[in-house]
């Protein structure tokens, strides 16, 4: 692709697409350009995949990119928009990848025909597996979105859906990875304690995760018909499941989906007035 893309802000959300996008041969890493306030994760970056860098410069990263992805905390949305909104190109697309900054938000702040796509990716985009849920504004036509989503299908699947729908599968796309870390933490912990050393463990518990997720994406099968299949009766599996049951687990993890999802809510609605 011969466009630019241009990062403002280079945390580890934008590392993660950008080295998903380079790894996976998407962009050359000469047509990718980024700036950030503090010089030592651009340089991070550029030391890594052979970025342009424009420390503290956002105008700069303005003027030049085709592709230009938000990738900064939401709160700092308004003072970025205001900083560059007078020196982006003509038809440029805006690519947002923040909770709670919906598309009116951008809209309003840049002007009426500005072209946004909202996107929520999560980390795992730096080994080519994030799951990215889009949605576009009537001034992108079918073939910008079509490449934006190829942009993400580039770094995992991605999953067109309403922009009303995104806060509301925000935690179980963009932060669920931090759940299922916990997760997978937890177990090694439960094997540690039994002697097994940490790096099998988090070898064995991480491997069977993955395992387990795609018997889900490539059986089709109802999660819990593939639950049944590990279970036999009066056996070890049907003992941990009776455990983790009895401290409330698929509650907790139904509640922290909840409370993520509503934090999410009411940052746009925050953002909206």
């Amino acid at each position: 692709m011969n466009k630019t893309i241009g990062f403002i802000g280079c945390g580890n959300m934008a590392q993660a697409i950008i080295g998903g996008i380079i790894t996976s041969n998407f962009i050359s890493k000469e047509n990718v350009i980024a700036s950030n306030p503090s010089k030592n994760k651009l340089d991070i970056c550029r030391d890594k995949y052979g970025i342009e860098i424009c420390p503290g410069d956002n105008i700069s990263v303005a003027k030049k990119s085709d592709i230009l992805v938000l990738a900064v905390k939401p709160h700092f949305y308004s003072d970025v928009i205001n900083e560059i909104k007078d020196y982006i190109k003509e038809d440029v697309l805006i690519v947002t990848i923040a909770a709670g900054v919906g598309i009116d938000f951008v809209e309003k702040n840049f002007f009426s025909n500005i072209k946004v796509i909202r996107t929520m990716p999560n980390t795992a985009a730096l080994v080519n597996e994030s799951i990215t849920l889009l949605c576009k504004n009537s001034a992108v036509t079918h073939d910008e979105f079509a490449l934006i989503t190829d942009m993400f299908n580039s770094i995992g699947k991605t999953e067109i859906i309403p922009e009303a729908m995104i806060d509301k599968t925000l935690a179980i796309g963009g932060s669920s990875p931090a759940l299922v870390y916990m997760f997978i933490e937890a177990m090694a912990d439960g094997a540690v304690l039994q002697g097994v050393p940490r790096d099998k463990a988090y070898k064995i518990a991480a491997q069977a995760v993955l395992g387990s997720a795609k018997m889900v994406l490539e059986t089709n099968l109802h999660p819990g018909t593939l639950k049944d299949m590990v279970c036999s009766p009066g056996g070890t599996t049907i003992e941990a499941v009776y455990t983790l049951e009895k401290n409330n687990f698929r509650g907790s993890i139904i509640e922290a989906v909840d409370s993520c999802t509503k934090k999410a809510i009411k940052m746009n609605s925050q953002n909206s007035k």
